[in-house]
């Protein structure tokens, strides 16, 4: 029996991933990507009618979110927001230096892969935004955030600052704790929350 077509599309995600990595963007071809999946041509060209360039903005798409499913898991057990923030921003900025592909296609072909990724950022804002929503709100409820402070543009402002500094840290080093709790505490949140206290 045919697998359903969630699971050929993983298949498919997979492949495109594992030709991204030997070959790069700009060689992998749909006849390589139906040959790593093991899903025949003409059913990939049914999932995907936009042909190769739908495939790989979708894979860009499904590593982001294997991406996302990590960072939610190493930071679900955190308490507070501001802890959570700090992990997130350095389990990201390292997993995004250590990403072997990301970082070779980055070297090789970064007009290929920059708008791709570029097109997927958008979606992944919305989610990011989504997520820190309620966890803001939280912050109201708890009295700690500021009474004059939007929770969904606090929420945008915060995530949109988070993708950029994990892409683009400037005078922050995201691997010294010190400086990533100052960077949470007096750049995202300084505005929004009261302060922590003495701890």
């Amino acid at each position: 029996m045919e697998s359903p077509a969630p699971d050929q599309r993983e298949l498919v995600y997979a492949g495109t991933y594992e030709c991204v990595a030997r070959f790069g963007l700009a060689k992998t071809t749909v006849d390589d990507v139906a040959r790593a999946s093991g899903v025949s041509r003409a059913t990939v060209y049914r999932m995907f009618p936009g042909g190769r360039d739908q495939i790989m903005r979708e894979t860009v798409g499904w590593e982001m979110n294997r991406f996302f499913a990590r960072l939610a898991a190493e930071v679900e057990d955190v308490p507070d927001l501001e802890t959570r923030l700090e992990r997130a921003l350095s389990f990201a900025r390292r997993s995004l230096l250590e990403h072997e592909v990301l970082q070779k296609v980055l070297a090789t072909e970064p007009d290929a892969l920059l708008p791709l990724m570029t097109i997927e950022q958008h979606r992944v804002l919305r989610y990011i935004t989504g997520y820190l929503a309620p966890l803001l709100a939280a912050e109201r409820v708890g009295g700690r955030l500021r009474d004059d402070v939007d929770v969904e543009i606090a929420a945008d402002y915060v995530a949109r600052m988070l993708l950029s500094l994990i892409g683009s840290p400037g005078r922050w080093d995201l691997g010294d704790p010190a400086e990533v709790r100052d960077l949470v505490g007096r750049e995202l949140l300084g505005g929004i929350l009261s302060s922590r206290g003495n701890e």
